[in-house]
């Protein structure tokens, strides 16, 4: 009965979104409906996605899940960056990398520790994902310090630059942890149970709900400026929370779930292995593409706000996760400096 009342709903409120911006609602009407309708495309994306995995193997199946679960965020950005919305883009990447490290990750350890006095996974996984993180704040960081000095064709330049590396570092990251070190680097065993579709059905679905994806981040970025003004809302909340969080609806699924299967390891890896993606894979893309599709290319300096922001969720996600074990408190303690980060950026 869930099960057919989830499909309506997606039904339901994908053609409304689809009708609401096509009949031209007034801003507000069409926002919330398009958020509404993310909401559940992004749940049948991490269905889509959860099957799949069961065919993929455990390594791949984890992958697939940051990929297709970033899959809105890398769309919405898109539209933002032809749109030439640059500081929504950087805003919504800052919210994106926050909200995995934070939100994903710490409901997703509360919510587990609820059920297990004490959840363990791969130490060694988590210490190399703790690098790479902070190699993203890095990659920030320099380029913010020294932007000051250089002209707009010098920054440009090197934010290309400093986004090839960061890609290649990825890359690289992917052959590591999938080829070189895959024993070293493997948690227990995934296990998915029954698959909800056939292998040929699955990959459908994911192509399927990929597309609907694209189709609700479009009307929902259309409505985003004149949402903004209305309410008075700073592009960096907006970019950095609101987007996020409905971007973020598949992760939160896929990794609560595995939580609460007492499959921390699995939990951890969606939920830090999107924000890696996001910082060494996602923002380079999009600021090579902006050299292509956009007059003016966008370049990596990103806000003190922005960069302090992703620094204190590495921070203490480091912390956390360093020592290979999780309990519900300390899920908490990752959601409340979201809470704080959300109020700040609320009131900046």
């Amino acid at each position: 009965m869930k099960g057919k009342l989830f499909y309506v709903g997606l039904l339901v409120s994908f053609i409304a979104a689809g009708v609401a911006h096509y009949m031209h609602l007034n801003a507000t009407a069409q926002f919330i409906i398009a958020c509404a309708a993310i909401v559940f495309v992004a749940g049948f994306l991490g269905k889509a996605t959860e099957s799949v995995a069961h065919y993929a193997g455990e390594r791949m199946g984890g992958f697939l899940n940051a990929t297709f679960g970033n899959a809105a965020e890398l769309i919405i950005a898109f539209f933002l960056v032809r749109d030439g919305l640059y500081d929504v883009v950087k805003a919504s990447l800052t919210g994106a990398i926050i909200g995995n490290l934070l939100l994903v990750l710490g409901l997703s350890i509360f919510t587990g520790g609820l059920k297990f006095k004490e959840q363990s996974f791969n130490i060694k996984l988590a210490s190399h994902n703790s690098s790479l993180m902070i190699l993203g704040v890095v990659a920030l960081f320099i380029p913010a310090i020294f932007a000051g000095g250089l002209t707009t064709k010098e920054t440009s330049s090197m934010s290309l630059i400093v986004a090839i590396i960061l890609i290649i570092a990825y890359l690289l990251w992917l052959f590591f942890s999938m080829v070189t070190h895959k024993s070293v680097l493997s948690d227990e065993a995934i296990e998915h149970g029954e698959a909800a579709w056939s292998k040929g059905t699955s990959i459908l679905f994911l192509f399927v709900a990929t597309v609907m994806v694209a189709f609700t981040s479009e009307w929902l970025v259309g409505t985003l400026e004149e949402v903004t003004h209305k309410f008075g809302l700073s592009e960096l909340f907006v970019g950095a929370f609101l987007i996020a969080i409905i971007g973020n609806a598949a992760e939160h699924s896929a990794a609560v779930m595995m939580a609460m299967k007492n499959k921390m390891g699995a939990a951890v890896e969606i939920a830090v292995g999107s924000s890696l993606q996001i910082a060494l894979f996602v923002a380079p893309v999009l600021i090579i593409l902006s050299f292509f599709v956009s007059g003016t290319p966008m370049n990596i300096v990103f806000t003190k706000y922005e960069i302090a922001a992703i620094g204190v969720a590495v921070f203490i996600t480091k912390s956390i996760t360093q020592d290979g074990s999780t309990n519900w408190y300390e899920g908490l303690l990752l959601m409340f400096v979201y809470v704080i980060l959300g109020v700040v950026f609320f009131l900046v």
